[in-house]
């Protein structure tokens, strides 16, 4: 992820005018929105000092803290003239001053907690599973893998970014498929920010910047989203539209994993939608244990 700092900086000054900041745009621009002297105006740091911190040559200067990295004053500062949301701020402070812990470092194999599996699956109305790095589907319950059939996937296969892209039905899973994978990237690249040293998530946004151009074309826009809550369109091909509020819950013991709920309002088609649906699944499993 070497790189993401300048990219991300300049994606978003090309998102301003200079009339939006007060400034008087003199001639013809060579490149859209501010320039970097004009950032660095802005921000009250010296030309010099922004340049290297876009190329990603490590300021120098009154600027840096202690431990070598830029000061929240300094990131604050140019945070405010790029108005950057509280998401993206958050995220320019993790990519500026990443904690690197070493490409060699092979990452554990994820687990999630026997308590939560049973959590899960005391959840016998709401469809739920739990998110790990890169967005990996770690576990899930009964209504939850009848919604997005995960238990019929291959280990390997069951990461979302993978399914949306990849997936060779996912554009009639998702009736607002645009939507989706401009989400699910946005919400990815904040994974990314927050690991750059991650072998497999490099592996995966290679495959995928490969094998989908609409991945390509998503990824270098550098959006970052958190899909805290929301609502989500599924075509089910046995259930029918199911219309989805989610709410997203951080595993406390471990805060690479998330549960991701879906809340249909009780009542609501989708609700007894998926009451059939789970009914249903429930007489085939119970069918498939007799013929065992």
């Amino acid at each position: 992820m070497d790189g993401e700092l300048g990219d991300f900086l300049r994606s978003r000054r090309a998102r301003i005018q200079p009339e939006e900041v007060g400034l008087t745009s003199h001639g013809r621009r060579r490149v859209p929105g501010l320039r970097r002297e004009e950032v660095a105006q802005l921000a009250g740091v010296s030309v010099d000092y922004y340049i290297r911190l876009e190329q990603g040559r490590g300021p120098g200067g009154p600027s840096r803290t202690k431990s070598g990295g830029v000061s929240d004053a300094v990131l604050d500062a140019i945070a405010r003239v790029l108005r950057l949301n509280e998401t993206e701020h958050a995220y320019l402070l993790t990519v500026a001053r990443p904690h690197r812990k070493g490409s060699t470092a092979r990452p554990a194999r994820p687990r999630v907690r026997p308590g939560v599996q049973l959590l899960l699956d005391g959840m016998e109305r709401t469809p739920a599973f739990v998110l790990g790095r890169r967005m990996d589907v770690l576990a899930w319950n009964a209504l939850g893998d009848a919604v997005n059939g995960f238990s019929a996937l291959a280990p390997a296969e069951r990461n979302i970014p993978r399914q949306v892209f990849l997936g060779p039905a996912a554009a009639g899973f998702y009736p607002d498929w645009a939507a989706v994978a401009a989400q699910t990237v946005a919400n990815l690249r904040i994974d990314a920010g927050r690991h750059p040293d991650d072998p497999r998530m490099a592996a995966l946004v290679g495959e995928l910047s490969l094998k989908s151009a609409d991945f390509r074309r998503l990824w270098a826009d550098h959006e970052v989203r958190e899909c805290a809550y929301g609502t989500k369109r599924i075509q089910h091909p046995v259930a029918g539209l199911l219309t989805l509020p989610y709410e997203t819950l951080t595993v406390p013991t471990d805060p690479d994993q998330t549960i991701v709920a879906y809340t249909p309002e009780p009542g609501s088609e989708t609700a007894e939608r998926l009451a059939l649906l789970g009914s249903w699944t429930t007489t085939a499993q119970v069918g498939v244990n007799r013929e065992m």
